[in-house]
């Protein structure tokens, strides 16, 4: 993919360049994404989908890799946004939906996926299969992690030489959150040692070059680390330049690599910023994004409340409450509080289980009602700059509209200017 191959070689020039990668398969926020490159002029787009949320069996989208793109597209064709302009990225591409089965088996699944989703134009592949299957050792040794993202880089190639188009461009990398975010609250997060790092790295070129995929190999852009950028149910971690010094060199003298961060969620502007300039010029944001968009629905949920007569209410933040409690299953594993602290949980939590529940009819539903009573009944300038002060800014400068949408899209693109300043902002 000519276009991050271009980044990251400015990049290794000098210049503190970084690119967003947005993990994220709601349509408002994909839309909300490209109108804001749009005004900002960004060349192109990033979206990624997990191997959990898009593969051959659907994943918790219902999406295969192929509607996947074609969700994407259409998005894009309706705002007027070039596709090619749209970079897309398989993120966690490994054995992880399939864990219950043995290795092989599931394995033989990631083989099927991977090339599903370079055939579908996928062309930023992350391997990762650092999570053990049935069977398996745990933690995996690092040679067999190893092994196996090479058989699936193996299925790659092949699929993208029956494919043609560009080349896809590869991220490795063992030292990888779980895909869909922490569990459990963080205690003691570990920077990677630049030792680890270098190690992992120099182990995958082995192993590539010995496989004869050293063409390959070249168009590996970056490797999973830990800067010390994580985040919680209630808390984040803030990036502290100063205890990744020391990892942040050590990828300098790697030719055409850069770090890939993942969880930068809630970081700070000046957080971000400092990532990329220190060589984590991939920021992977999903949550915070989704998260965004929740904040803005609650919010126009409030003034609701204020503006329309009970009886034409979408309630919407009751019914979703209603439907997370009435079906548990993507939540119950990661909030063990009960009454209050789980009502809390459920709504405001940072690791934003909720975005599981947005597909939902009843949800859907309800949201569509919401938008459609704020159309019927445009809220005031007031009520929008007591609940959403960043779409009113958005509304006073000529950027947004007074549309239920359009506000909601400037308050996530509020979030994503942090991550555009800081990939954009800083060359030297």
């Amino acid at each position: 993919m000519q276009v991050l191959l271009d980044l990251i070689a400015r990049h290794k020039q000098g210049h503190a360049t970084g690119v967003t990668s947005i993990c994220s398969a709601h349509p408002i926020v994909i839309e909300a994404s490209l109108h804001q490159a749009q005004r900002t002029g960004q060349a192109f787009v990033l979206f990624e989908a997990t191997c959990n949320q898009v593969n051959q069996d659907g994943g918790y989208t219902g999406m295969t890799p192929a509607n996947f793109v074609a969700f994407v597209h259409g998005i894009a064709d309706r705002v007027g946004f070039d596709r090619a302009r749209i970079a897309l990225g398989g993120d966690h591409l490994g054995p992880n939906p399939w864990t219950a089965l043995t290795a092989d088996a599931a394995m033989d699944k990631a083989e099927v996926m991977v090339g599903a989703y370079v055939a579908a134009g996928f062309r930023k592949i992350h391997l990762d299969c650092s999570m053990a299957c049935a069977g398996d050792p745990e933690p995996l040794p690092e040679a067999e992690i190893v092994r196996r993202a090479v058989r699936l880089c193996r299925a790659a190639e092949t699929a993208y030489a029956n494919a043609g188009g560009e080349a896809p461009v590869y991220v490795i990398g063992t030292e990888v959150p779980v895909p869909g975010g922490a569990t459990e609250a963080i205690e003691g997060l570990a920077v990677t040692t630049p030792q680890a790092a270098l190690a992992t790295i120099e182990a995958h070129r082995q192993a590539f070059v010995d496989a004869g995929l050293e063409a390959a190999w070249h168009r590996v852009i970056a490797s999973v680390v830990q800067p010390g950028v994580e985040f919680d149910h209630h808390n984040v971690v803030d990036y502290q330049p100063q205890k990744a010094r020391e990892l942040s060199h050590a990828i300098t003298a790697v030719p055409g690599m850069v770090f890939e961060a993942h969880s930068t969620d809630y970081q700070t502007r000046d957080g971000l910023a400092a990532l990329v300039r220190d060589h984590f010029a991939i920021l992977k944001v999903g949550p915070g994004l989704t998260f965004a968009l929740r904040e803005a629905l609650w919010a126009l949920d409030a003034i609701e409340r204020e503006w329309v007569d009970e009886a034409y209410r979408a309630n919407l933040r009751d019914v979703v409450l209603r439907r997370m409690r009435a079906e548990p299953g993507y939540w119950q594993r990661y909030y063990h509080g009960e009454g209050h602290a789980l009502t809390i949980d459920l709504q405001y939590s940072l690791s934003d289980r909720i975005r599981y529940y947005w597909p939902d009819p009843v949800i859907e539903q309800a949201r569509q009602r919401l938008f459609d009573n704020l159309r019927e009944s445009p809220p005031p300038l007031p009520l929008i700059s007591q609940f959403l002060p960043h779409a009113l800014h958005a509304l006073r400068n000529g950027t947004a509209s007074r549309d239920p949408l359009s506000l909601a899209m400037a308050h996530i693109s509020a979030a994503l200017d942090d991550y555009h300043h800081a990939c954009h902002h800083h060359d030297h």
